[in-house]
């Protein structure tokens, strides 16, 4: 059994105060998906944990990670939140799933919700409203293997690495059946993600691990996004990889994402992504709306995870009865 990777006071000063951070995890076709999460400061640098919570609503994220639980967290930007100093820092570990977290757990939660999303709303309507949102909640714990850090926000500058090795770089990877380029619409992409300031490139490094890296968005043509990236941590050849961009108000009250799978290309003299799917999700700037539409789309993603046997499928993958 590995010892705990104890990150330095400069990264625990971002793991515990980022208000929203990117989680990366890995397909079954050797890509990544990469979204964005508020982790309300969930991290033990003693027990060498980081973690974040989601809910039976999301089947797919929670499948992927219980079947491969290689994970990677980036916490890549200060913005309404509580972090210290301008580092990038990347967590990458293995994750463990706690489907059924105990009443003691989720009271925890609530108490470090309340100080980076607001005060709860209570009252007879409003606990019925949000029984399924605060009560059915699942973890993701992650025990660290490595936390790279770097001085800079857009990850330039020296990388320090505290725990296992930085790996060597991935080998290409072979292009899918249906080719590399573009499957959806770049110009009406550009005009989607235009609004959305974080931009984030996922894909599965050499060590099984996400490696989540900034990127800027310079431009577009037929074969795909131009990017500008940090020197060095992008592998040459062709691969397939995940892409996010997002923008979130304080207390996160008004967010917007997208999150794309495709191709990412690299050569000496460009980077080049082509998006083959784009998935979008905005939340409004007003916290009523907000809190309802949260509890409603928690009850009815409850009732369809037990309806269609979701709930019982992930219990089983938890056990290690893969199925």
């Amino acid at each position: 059994m590995t010892s705990a990777v104890r990150w330095p006071d400069v990264a625990d000063a971002v793991i515990r105060g980022d208000l929203t951070v990117a989680v990366a995890y890995v397909t079954p076709a050797d890509g990544a998906v990469v979204t964005s999460v508020s982790p309300v400061g969930l991290a033990d640098r003693e027990a060498g944990r980081v973690g974040f919570t989601t809910s039976l609503g999301f089947p797919k994220k929670l499948e992927r990670i219980l079947r491969d639980p290689h994970v990677a967290l980036a916490y890549h930007t200060r913005e309404h939140g509580f972090a210290a100093g301008s580092s990038y820092v990347l967590a990458q570990g293995t994750a463990s799933v706690d489907l059924r977290p105990s009443p003691q757990r989720l009271a925890e939660l609530m108490r470090a919700s309340e100080l980076f999303l607001g005060e709860t709303r209570r009252g007879p309507i409003w606990d019925w409203l949000l029984r399924e949102y605060h009560q059915e909640r699942v973890f993701v714990d992650v025990g660290v293997e490595r936390v790279a850090l770097w001085p800079d926000p857009a990850a330039r500058g020296a990388m320090t690495v505290t725990g296992a090795a930085w790996p060597k770089a991935p080998t290409a990877q072979r292009p899918p059946r249906k080719g590399t380029g573009p499957r959806v619409d770049l110009a009406a992409l550009a005009r989607q993600i235009g609004g959305l300031p974080h931009r984030l490139l996922a894909y599965r490094g050499a060590d099984g691990f996400p490696v989540i890296v900034p990127v800027a968005v310079t431009g577009h043509d037929d074969a795909g996004l131009h990017l500008d990236v940090p020197p060095g941590l992008l592998p040459p050849g062709g691969r397939r990889a995940g892409f996010l961009a997002h923008a979130f108000r304080p207390q996160c009250v008004g967010l917007g994402m997208r999150t794309l799978t495709g191709w990412l290309t690299v050569t000496d003299e460009s980077a080049r992504y082509a998006p083959h799917t784009s998935k979008g999700l905005a939340a409004p700037p007003n916290k009523t709306l907000l809190t309802v539409s949260n509890g409603l789309l928690a009850k009815y993603g409850l009732w369809r995870a037990r309806r269609d046997g979701t709930a019982a499928r992930l219990q089983n993958l938890a056990r290690g009865r893969v199925g």
